[in-house]
């Protein structure tokens, strides 16, 4: 009976539990389309735990600029206050992570950390023109500085931070260490760890959507959400410097491609960079370039049984099906994300008839002619008749005209050797060596 009552309150105990959740994560590298839908994903997590606070340990030497407006939107709209921690110590919030620190809601840095350098770049700077000043900065690249202190400082009216600082940072190029950035009120504090961070937070007043709460956090307990998969590997492949290469295979590609038609290989590897190089850079979404690439696998796939490609479509056609299989779902519409050892398996199955086509493809081609022209010559004839002017053969079944520059006689066995229209040309089996 002891054991029933002592289950029992194991049973209901969960009903009556006050645990709070902080749900951590980090974003480590480049900026890019992977960490906006890691911290997507990680902020619907947090939502479902009915988490406190989502705390983002960063540190990035910067990004895209079209991914990090992303992540600032869900930072900015989120109902659930977003703290950035950069961290740990020798890491850097620069250019992308200096505005992701001013939109958080609470921005703190470790000890030997630093922030700054948030002037924009373009990955494929422009040619100096006629519109460029004396200083030679372009009007497109002013345009953008511009329009990049602009978003830099609403976000420093946002949330009650140094304006000033946060303008030089975008049109100077300047960076702060963590203690310079706290006295001069661009974060909000220091922590020397993340236990250390969330005692500073507990208790702290934050405004959330226009409404003010006090955190409560004290004995919350830390769920670390850890990026999967495809996160980790798009996370590579999206990194801004993969994406120029990306980019450069792209166009080298398709150009070798045009310059010798029919050479496959540069071509194939040209289109599928090209996709993912759009992809990675943010200029298609990533369910369109998930589509395109499957398409374009299939294509590759097919052409291979029409056109010797030597197995380079094939093959190509593979490892576009995979790509944009990786790509294509998106877990926040679908409400759960393919499963990678489904899309290893169907992969394989494409692989597998892929090579089967093929090797049924290259018996048939290498195979004996068996009807035709081409069969004729080497087959065995009888003569059925001579005259002065003609003569006639017995060959599979017919009758034919034939000429010989030999001397032959009625029944005997010739082997064809030309086929001229309809009139067989002979030789005697007797002459053959």
């Amino acid at each position: 009976m002891k054991r029933l009552i002592f289950l029992f309150f194991l049973l209901i105990l969960p009903l009556y539990s006050n645990t709070s959740y902080v749900v951590k994560l980090e974003i480590k590298g480049a900026i890019g389309p992977a960490s906006s839908s890691y911290l997507k994903e990680g902020m619907a997590f947090a939502v479902i735990k009915d988490a406190k606070i989502l705390l983002i340990e960063l540190d990035t030497s910067g990004g895209l600029s079209s991914s990090m407006r992303e992540m600032i939107q869900e930072i900015t709209n989120s109902s659930i206050p977003v703290i950035t921690y950069v961290s740990p110590k020798g890491a850097r919030a620069a250019s992308a992570g200096t505005y992701l620190l001013y939109a958080s809601h609470v921005a703190a840095m470790s000890p030997g950390t630093n922030l700054g350098a948030a002037t924009p770049v373009s990955l494929m700077p422009m040619p100096k023109g006629e519109d460029s000043n004396a200083s030679g900065i372009t009007t497109l690249e002013k345009k953008a500085i511009n329009d990049a202190k602009a978003y830099i400082k609403s976000l420093a009216q946002l949330n009650d931070r140094n304006i000033s600082w946060a303008v030089e940072a975008v049109q100077e190029a300047k960076s702060l260490s963590a203690e310079d950035a706290l006295e001069f009120g661009v974060i909000d504090l220091m922590a020397n760890d993340t236990k250390e961070l969330l005692s500073k937070l507990d208790g702290r007043g934050v405004k959330v959507l226009g409404k003010s709460i006090t955190l409560k956090i004290q004995g919350s307990v830390i769920i670390n959400y850890e990026a999967d998969f495809r996160t980790r590997f798009l996370s590579i492949i999206t990194n801004p410097n993969i994406a120029y290469i990306f980019l450069l295979i792209a166009i080298y590609g398709i150009f070798f491609e045009l310059m010798n038609p029919g050479a496959i290989f540069p071509g194939v590897i040209g289109v599928i960079s090209g996709v993912i190089a759009l992809y990675a850079l943010n200029m298609i979404p990533f369910n369109y370039a998930g589509l395109l690439l499957i398409v374009l696998g299939i294509a590759f796939m097919v052409s291979e049984v029409f056109i010797s490609g030597f197995g380079i479509l094939g093959i190509g056609g593979v490892v576009s099906f995979a790509f944009g299989s990786l790509l294509l779902f998106d877990a926040d519409v679908l409400g759960s994300r393919v499963s990678i050892p489904l899309i290893i398996a169907f992969t394989l199955v494409s692989l597998a008839f892929f090579i089967l086509v093929m090797r049924l493809f290259i018996s048939s081609r290498s195979a004996k002619v068996v009807t035709g022209a081409e069969e004729m010559i080497g087959a065995i004839a009888e003569v059925t008749e001579l005259s002065q002017n003609s003569c006639h053969v017995f060959c599979h079944g017919e009758t034919w005209s034939a000429k010989s520059k030999s001397m032959l006689s009625v029944g005997q066995r010739v082997e064809v050797i030309k086929l001229l229209g309809l009139t067989l040309e002979v030789k005697p089996i007797k002459d053959l060596k």
